[in-house]
């Protein structure tokens, strides 16, 4: 386990959890430890689910830019790669993912919680991409993931400016899902993991790549994608399970393996 990111595993839900005070700056370190957690909760076969977690406090509030400030052209070239690696490690955990997000998601906070498939907001929660303000623009998928989520002229609209989202804006906008009273956030992400811990594990791993691969193709490629996604899961114990429990006793009431 790492210094700053740790994860705690439970009923088949792990939690990557940020812990560096105040605001979980995103320094060198924790970007490995972040990659770290990320590849063992891929790994991990009692791992059905993850949640990004900062605490109840904030999120992560974006680079160490004091860490940063320090570095020249050279330098950035040999950590750009690793820190887009880190961040790539959680967009490809081949398993549901929540972002819990309290307080400040900014900069490369915002940026991980784009690696996530769900985003959970405290509705006092602020997202935000504001590099530019430091001279610079997003490294870490924000001017990439963002664009994919929200749609390119919004996305200009927040990298150019670098203003602030408050949680509501932020949901209207779908950069997050859902929005909840600050204490309940992470009881929200952890009620919708466990429902989908119980899930049938390799359909939701065959529809997470299906959705993300079809994304980076044409449709007629996304649609083979699919095709072959879905027919490959009638090789599956709980394909099996699942329709019989639905001829038998309607939708909604199998109890699946994960084979």
């Amino acid at each position: 386990m790492g210094e700053f990111v740790n994860l705690e595993v439970g009923d088949g839900i792990g939690t990557i959890r940020l812990a560096r005070p105040p605001m979980n700056a995103l320094s060198l370190q924790v970007q490995q430890e972040i990659k770290a957690c990320a590849l063992e909760a891929s790994d991990r076969e009692d791992v059905k689910v993850v949640i990004l977690y900062g605490g109840e406090k904030v999120f992560a509030a974006g680079a160490d830019v004091k860490e940063m400030a320090v570095m020249d052209y050279q330098q950035m070239v040999l950590t750009s790669g690793p820190l887009q690696d880190a961040f790539t490690s959680v967009a490809r955990i081949p398993k549901p993912t929540i972002a819990a997000i309290t307080g400040y998601a900014l900069g490369g906070g915002c940026e991980l919680t784009l690696c996530c498939d769900i985003r959970i907001a405290a509705e006092d929660a602020t997202l935000g991409q504001p590099e530019i303000l430091l001279g610079i623009i997003p490294g870490a998928g924000g001017t990439q993931r963002l664009a994919r989520l929200i749609g390119p002229s919004k996305t200009k609209e927040l990298v150019f400016t670098g203003r602030f989202v408050p949680a509501a804006e932020a949901l209207s906008m779908g950069l997050v899902d859902k929005v909840v009273p600050a204490a309940d956030v992470y009881a929200e992400a952890l009620k919708l993991a466990t429902k989908l811990a119980k899930g049938p594990a390799l359909a939701l791993r065959a529809a997470k790549e299906a959705i993300d691969r079809g994304l980076e193709v044409d449709l007629v490629t996304g649609l083979e994608i699919e095709r072959m996604a879905f027919t490959s899961l009638f090789a599956t114990d709980d394909r099996k399970i699942g329709m019989d429990s639905f001829v038998e006793n309607g939708p909604g009431k199998a109890t699946f393996t994960g084979r």
